[in-house]
């Protein structure tokens, strides 16, 4: 009997055209929307700016990747990601500006094939730049689809 194939990233988790504040409203943004999607409890919110005042996230090629602590783990119902696109940009500490937050919601190992493929995927900076200037989800998609085949195998 085949295994259900679950997607980390659907359309719905792709919110494009956003705007932030700053940092933090980005990562509440990031968080509200895995809240949204029912794949983390509240607690969950808290524990990705614990996570974030501990290391930052942002990963270069104007990606972060907001989550939580190992801790928060609990509170995650299912390993999804969210894709949140700042255009016009967000501080994210001295030099760096985020144009893409990737909000990743993992409850165990799933987090480091994620990781793995989002790096492949920003390794081009080609994809890099078509993923911040997405103009829509399924452009966003097909550029992430990697990380679905990486965590699905």
């Amino acid at each position: 009997m085949p295994t259900e194939r679950t997607s980390l990233l659907t359309a719905e988790g792709i919110r494009l055209g956003r705007t932030a504040k700053d940092r933090a409203d980005a990562i509440d943004q990031c968080g509200r929307a895995l809240l949204e999607l029912g794949a983390v409890e509240a607690d969950y919110l808290p524990a990705m700016h614990e996570r974030e005042e501990s290391l930052s996230t942002f990963i270069g090629e104007g990606v972060a990747i907001p989550h939580g602590t190992d801790q928060s783990r609990q509170y995650v119902k299912r390993t999804t990601l969210v894709v949140l696109q700042f255009p016009d940009g967000v501080e994210w500490g001295p030099g760096n500006t985020v144009q893409m937050c990737i909000g990743i919601a993992a409850n165990g190992s799933e987090q480091v094939g994620i990781l793995s493929a989002l790096a492949m995927v920003l390794m081009d900076s080609e994809n890099a730049a078509k993923l911040r200037q997405a103009a829509d989800a399924e452009t966003v998609l097909g550029l992430l689809q990697s990380i679905d085949e990486e965590t699905n195998q």
